[in-house]
């Protein structure tokens, strides 16, 4: 049985034209998700496909780094693939099949370059990241707890877990920062 996985990593994003390449390949079963993972423990439906997996089976993929986001990830994933008795294939790597010696050297050296790509984009948005402080334009994302509401409350008499019931927060946020005493100084070096 040709079993297919496509994964995309947000929400926003299409699993369209994956499904279409599995479904052309021939996959009977597709398992799909949305999720970022870094590792296959992180994605449920990779955990379903790879327990449906069964001597002479093949896991479908369209491209690397839809299955694994590193060489330990792949090498971890691509063991239990074996040790189900199956197969492993990636159509727009067609070099990366399991049920050859030369697929096997193939998909060793491709999932090598995917993880080189991964290291080098993260790589980049770190540096653009350190640019945009320096010009103070990047601040993080904005805060979600409204410490002035936590002050005020605090002013008034109400304890941190009624505090945290309220703004449906936890009680460690309402310690942290009714000790820190920062009421929203830190967002102010932002330009905020």
């Amino acid at each position: 049985m040709l079993i297919g996985y496509a994964r995309v990593s947000s929400v926003g994003q299409s699993l369209d034209l994956q499904i279409e390449a599995l479904t052309a390949a021939g996959c009977e079963k597709i398992y799909a998700e949305k999720r970022s993972g870094r590792t296959a423990k992180d994605r449920p439906e990779l955990a379903r496909a790879l327990d449906q997996l069964r001597p002479h089976d093949q896991l479908i993929v369209t491209r690397l780094d839809r299955l694994a986001r590193s060489m330990g990830d792949l090498h971890a994933i691509v063991e239990q693939i074996s040790a189900a008795g199956a197969g492993f294939r990636c159509l727009q790597q067609g070099g990366a099949d399991t049920t050859s010696s030369t697929g096997k050297l193939m998909l060793a050296i491709l999932g090598a370059v995917a993880e080189f790509e991964n290291d080098i984009r993260r790589e980049r948005q770190r540096d653009g990241i350190e640019k945009a402080k320096e010009r103070g334009v990047y601040c993080g994302r904005p805060a979600s707890i409204d410490v002035q509401r936590i002050s005020h409350l605090s002013e008034l008499g109400v304890g941190a877990t009624a505090i945290a019931r309220q703004l449906n927060i936890s009680r460690a946020s309402v310690y942290r920062l009714l000790k820190a005493g920062v009421w929203g100084h830190e967002r102010e070096s932002c330009g905020m």
